[in-house]
């Protein structure tokens, strides 16, 4: 018998399918050059956008497994074809794959290519290229960054140049979303592998120069299928890692384009004449992680209690300066698609927190917690706030400010309580997956929940979107009521343009600049 297949065509996944997984992103709303609904010319070609971002290091590689920062992801998008792309407006659609089925199980997925694709340097896109660029990432010897997402791939096989078959270990609904990974760079392959050293893709781009942590120069692929994208005849990405000096570049006019607005000067903007801000909220959260295997946390009346000791809005009022929105202890944000929106907030509420601390069993509560600019920009002073708050609540805490050096190594999921910085995971299955499963390396509050698991399991490879969604926000309740940790704020990525940049009326908000594609995306007004 002939399995049965759900397929999606058009290269693109609607709202309503069934198997769009969580890709509708929902990107929130833009603080931009144009307002919503604002009239504006098409796109024009020509230009070098000049674009100063505040990451890169001298370490940096051609090398897809390393990318680790978002100067070489932006850097790969401009220059790099994959087999999916999210939409600004949260769809998924293809690139380099046109469509794709899976089975009722979401088990095994049939991806078809994009016929008449080349790389840069003219090879013609097939089916050994996609096999070879994925299967790089894969194996007991990979390094890779990206190793975890593609484990669970269990076979590869081509059916003929242009089709992909792809055999996983279990369902999955998200897994055309994950294809988009910045990792998952399509690149050629000669003998079923690729040169990671090589420069080569199928993106909008040409590399010309790069020097790592420095700059990078590219020219207009004048092949790019892509006839509505990458307007700039040519692109200068620099690394220029100090805020004040990004800023003043902008100021200046020696560049068009600066991400990592600090939100402390970001008001000097609004005086500067023919700079725009723009800031997205999307998934790029702070938080105070517990370690849930040791008193007092192991208590979740004292995790309640703290939930409800901490003034939301005040750290996003005085930390981000209005650059964000409160959280409420789960991970998922508003611009992802099974947001529960009608969760009940927590809110600062003393009384509420003295409940729960008279629940376990105490009258007052004294805690640590340890705090660093590494952590967040402004993390202490997140801390010392929280503190002030809490002690309306009978609960004292110490804030410690450790040293940035090694604040990843040495506090991070080693001392009990800490603050934390996450960019978040477009897909709920990912971002829970990464830092809520059972035994995930990146469990930092070390939370075991066998119904979380369960549910986590099952909504994997669930394709009906209501059933999925459903189980997601039985999910964020879980963690918001029962998990360790505490999610105040989400932060917006802040960035700045002249006002000779040109922007679609609505950016991606899954990642900065764009969701990294404002190479290709933006134009020259």
């Amino acid at each position: 018998m002939k399995t049965k297949h759900l397929k999606l065509s058009n290269s693109r996944i609607s709202r309503r399918s069934v198997l769009q997984g969580a890709t509708a992103l929902g990107g929130a709303a833009a603080l931009s050059t144009f307002g919503a609904g604002t009239l504006r010319a098409a796109p024009k070609k020509g230009g070098t956008l000049r674009l100063a971002m505040g990451h890169g290091n001298t370490s940096d590689s051609y090398d897809p497994a390393t990318w680790d920062n978002a100067y070489v992801q932006v850097f790969a998008t401009a220059r790099h074809g994959y087999l999916t792309e999210i939409t600004a407006e949260g769809s998924l659609v293809g690139e380099v794959a046109t469509s794709w089925e899976a089975s009722p199980d979401a088990k095994i997925w049939t991806l078809q290519l994009r016929d008449g694709l080349t790389f840069h340097s003219g090879k013609t896109v097939t089916a050994d290229d996609v096999i070879a660029s994925l299967n790089y990432h894969r194996g007991d010897d990979s390094k890779s960054a990206a190793k975890p997402i593609v484990e669970p791939i269990q076979d590869m096989r081509a059916d003929g140049p242009s089709t992909v078959v792809v055999t996983l270990a279990n369902g999955n609904s998200d897994f055309p979303f994950i294809l988009s990974d910045y990792h998952l760079a399509i690149m050629p392959s000669a003998d079923g592998k690729i040169d990671p050293a090589s420069s080569d893709g199928c993106g909008g781009y040409v590399v010309q120069s790069y020097e790592p942590g420095v700059q990078a120069t590219l020219a207009r692929n004048p092949n790019y299928w892509k006839s509505d994208r990458a307007h700039f005849d040519n692109v200068q990405i620099l690394a220029i890692l100090d805020a004040a000096a990004r800023l003043n570049a902008l100021v200046t006019g020696e560049v068009d384009v600066i991400d990592r607005v600090d939100v402390n000067t970001a008001h000097l903007l609004q005086r500067s004449p023919g700079v725009k801000l723009m800031t997205t909220t999307g998934t790029q959260h702070y938080t105070f992680a517990m370690d849930t295997r040791v008193e007092p946390f192991n208590d979740n009346n004292v995790r309640q209690a703290l939930k409800y000791a901490i003034d939301r809005q005040e750290l996003v009022d005085k930390v981000l300066n209005g650059f964000g929105e409160i959280g409420n202890d789960h991970p998922i944000g508003r611009s992802n698609r099974f947001f529960a929106a009608d969760l009940e907030q927590h809110a600062y509420d003393p009384d509420k927190a003295k409940h729960y601390l008279k629940q376990a069993g105490l009258s007052s509560l004294d805690v640590s917690l340890s705090a660093a600019d590494a952590a967040f920009t402004g993390a202490v002073d997140a801390g010392v706030l929280y503190s002030e708050r809490a002690k309306a609540a009978g609960i004292n805490i110490n804030v410690v400010q450790e040293p940035n050096d090694g604040y990843w190594s040495n506090v991070w999921m080693k001392k009990p309580w800490s603050a934390v910085y996450w960019g978040g995971r477009p897909t709920e299955d990912w971002m829970f997956s990464t830092a809520y499963a059972s035994g995930a390396p990146w469990n930092d509050s070390f939370w075991e929940n066998e119904r979380f698991n369960k549910l986590l399991l099952e909504a994997r490879s669930e394709l009906d979107e209501e059933k999925r969604r459903e189980m997601y926000y039985d999910m964020q309740s879980l963690v918001s009521n029962e998990g360790g940790v505490v999610i105040p704020m989400f932060a917006s990525y802040v960035m700045a343009h002249s006002d000779a940049i040109a922007t679609p009326d609505k950016v991606g908000a899954n990642w900065t600049l764009d969701g990294f594609r404002a190479v290709e995306r933006w134009w020259f007004a």
